[in-house]
């Protein structure tokens, strides 16, 4: 699904990646952890395209086919998406209007409003997110959980090849951290690929993980089974070789 080598990247003439090399499977799901600063949000953002990030070195292969130059939205028609971090807030659109639009500008076949409508709902159930939710503005006056529910929506609705979720548990009560990773299963299944941002294990215990990168440094130092998330949580980042 995916394969990235070599990959060295900078921001405003600072070093971040120093040299990625990973091999994603299609129906895996991968972990990336790491202390803050190590690079992660920086990899996210450089797999979807961010223009702010220059790649000095190495090459992106989604699908047997180098993406290292493609726009974002291009990117995104291909199959691929990111969860954001932070979400921005967009004052005067609907989460409803803003998922249509979005889906129609990624997909071929157009959808009708009805059948969208159906398409939401199914999707929003899932969540348990009710019709309410659906007609307030994008991120506006949400909280954290309420915000990362948002975007799990979007990536069900969506429904893209490789999911690259981005410190999606941050800032979330158990209630909604198990939402979200039901979400997140619900997603999951042999065709597609997904990659998990996130300093912490408490959503990884929720989901079947199938490999796990730790990254320190803009480097790739350590990689292993869902037993080195527990070597993580008992001896913290800096004892990990």
């Amino acid at each position: 699904m995916l394969q990235i080598n070599n990959l060295k990247s900078s921001i405003e003439g600072k070093e971040i990646l120093k040299g990625i090399n990973l091999k994603l499977e299609q129906g895996k799901v991968y972990a990336i952890m790491g202390p803050n600063g190590s690079g992660k949000s920086t990899l996210a953002n450089i797999l979807m395209g961010n223009p702010k990030y220059k790649i000095n070195e190495g090459e992106i292969i989604f699908q047997e086919e180098n993406i290292s130059n493609m726009k974002a939205d291009e990117r995104a028609k291909l199959g691929m998406f990111l969860s954001f971090q932070y979400p921005q807030e967009i004052s005067g659109v609907t989460i409803s209007n803003f998922l249509r639009t979005a889906y129609n500008a990624l997909k071929e076949k157009k959808i009708s409003f009805l059948e969208f409508r159906k398409l939401l709902k199914e999707k929003a159930e899932q969540l348990r997110v009710n019709e309410d939710f659906l007609a307030r503005y994008l991120n506006e006056g949400f909280s954290g959980g309420e915000k990362k529910k948002s975007e799990i929506l979007q990536l069900l609705v969506l429904n893209p090849k490789l999911a690259i979720l981005d410190e999606t548990d941050s800032g979330l009560d158990i209630d909604a951290l198990k939402s979200v990773a039901q979400g997140i299963k619900n997603f999951a299944s042999p065709d597609k690929t997904i990659i998990i941002i996130t300093h912490y294990k408490r959503i990884l215990d929720y989901l079947n993980i199938d490999k796990v990168f730790i990254m320190k440094d803009g480097l790739i130092i350590k990689e292993g089974d869902k037993s080195l998330v527990d070597e993580i949580e008992n001896e913290g980042y800096e004892l990990i070789k």
